[in-house]
């Protein structure tokens, strides 16, 4: 594997794609510690090894990633009589949330790719041109995935989300203050807001757990392969998770996007009390202002690269297995050709996922957060030879780090957030982020 910075040549790469008339099961064919996987329903990919790896960081991350992934594609040799968007050269990527983050933005580009488009299978072999030495990797047994080892989260949030936030959780250990922190930042947060330095701010948490150094991260993206249908679930540089939220998908010059704001939890159990959850949101004059914000911040965004830009009339509910949210999809044709990369720098941060304004909400974000979002709510997606690809919010997720060669366990960070606006309440903020954190805490449940 080649390792690239933004101050070196450009790498000659050489991607040959076949159809494949074999349907593997793709979470499978994942490496079990560091799979590499992007999944939805009938679409998606597999990769297995890794030819490249492009390293970004800082405020330009966003455009040196899509600048040098363009060099890159325009010195590639690509043989691909297969021509979907995601087949020949395709790079997978995570980018951090804040432009001073520690966290690495990485585009990988795997040695080998197995991928389908509903009935329409392929894989791609990718080598460096002139590695004629350069074999494709052994592709893993395509069985179940083997067994998981469980999880201990410092925090595990499994209680409904409407309970006080003083009661205990099941498991819970909040010793190290995290849930008061939050409380307190939701609290000043809204004495900003009401002094107006800032119409929204979105402030998260984290929790965090350990694995076992061997422990199969398959099994856990299954569950949330299976049980969220709606939901790209993915896993790039041990970024594993299931977002709702598509940031941006550009393919053949078709422009989509589907931005979330307003949540309530679901309660399945009760049918009539889960409907009246959904009426609520509906219904909310703060959840819809809340929403307006965020649809505006992608409207305004993406305008410059677009024309014939729609929306949804009315927001609608998207129903999840843990939550309901306030959803709009929007629709464009892309103006030039501008890639998805670039698309996805001019969009990031969405009011969804920092606030409004942007500068303000970043600001006081970085003072009431204590701890770096690291890729939380950044971006994770894929992209090819074209420019064409898919990226969504890097939300419902947890950053899984390597091993700890004393402890014999990999650490695991889950994060979720909400956004807070005027007369927001601290408790159903707390609880919001209970019912965003149970897609993670029970895929990695024991």
């Amino acid at each position: 594997m080649v390792r690239v910075t933004t101050d070196r040549g450009v790498p000659r790469l050489r991607a040959t794609t076949r159809a494949l008339t074999a349907t593997p099961d793709l979470v499978s064919l994942a490496d079990p510690q560091h799979p590499l996987l992007w999944l939805r329903d009938d679409r998606g990919c597999v990769g297995i090894g890794e030819t490249l790896r492009l390293s970004f960081s800082g405020p330009t991350r966003f455009q040196d990633a899509a600048e040098h992934w363009r060099r890159i594609a325009a010195a590639a040799e690509i043989d691909d009589p297969v021509r979907l968007p995601g087949t020949g050269l395709v790079a997978l990527g995570t980018f951090a949330f804040a432009d001073r983050s520690a966290s690495e933005s990485a585009l990988i580009v795997p040695r080998l790719l197995v991928a389908r488009h509903r009935t329409t299978w392929w894989i791609t072999e990718i080598s460096l041109a002139d590695d004629t030495a350069a074999s494709a990797p052994t592709l893993p047994e395509a069985g179940s995935p083997g067994t998981w080892g469980g999880t201990a989260f410092t925090e595990l949030p499994v209680a409904s989300d409407d309970e006080s936030p003083s009661a205990p959780h099941s498991g819970t250990a909040a010793s190290d203050g995290t849930v008061d922190a939050y409380l307190n930042g939701v609290r000043e947060a809204g004495r900003r807001i009401s002094q107006g330095e800032a119409e929204k701010i979105v402030l998260a948490r984290q929790i965090t757990g350990t694995v076992p150094a061997d422990a199969d991260l398959r099994v856990p993206l299954r569950r949330l392969a299976e049980r969220y249908l709606d939901c790209w679930t993915f896993a790039v540089d041990g970024l594993v998770g299931a977002s709702p939220e598509t940031l941006i998908r550009s393919t053949g010059g078709a422009v989509s996007a589907r931005v979330l704001a307003g949540t309530r939890g679901r309660h399945p159990e009760d049918a009539k009390r889960d409907a009246r959850a959904r009426d609520e949101l509906l219904t909310s004059a703060k959840e819809q202002h809340e929403h307006a914000f965020a649809v505006q911040s992608v409207v305004t965004a993406l305008s410059p690269y677009v024309s014939e830009l729609r929306t949804s009339e009315e927001p609608f509910t998207l129903q999840l297995p843990n939550v309901w949210h306030l959803a709009t999809d929007l629709g464009a044709s892309l103006g030039d050709r501008s890639s998805a990369l670039e698309l996805v720098g001019a969009l990031h941060p969405t009011a969804a996922v920092a606030g409004t304004p942007t500068s303000a909400a970043v600001a006081a974000i970085d003072e009431l957060e204590p701890f770096d979002r690291g890729r939380y709510s950044g971006a994770v997606g894929w992209i090819d030879a074209a420019g064409d690809g898919e990226w969504v919010i890097a939300l419902r997720c947890a950053q899984v780090g390597p091993a700890d060669p004393a402890t014999r366990e990999r650490p695991v960070v889950a994060s979720a957030g909400g956004g807070i606006v005027a007369g927001s309440d601290p408790a159903h903020e707390l609880g919001e982020t209970v019912s965003k954190l149970r897609p993670i805490t029970e895929a990695f449940a024991p």
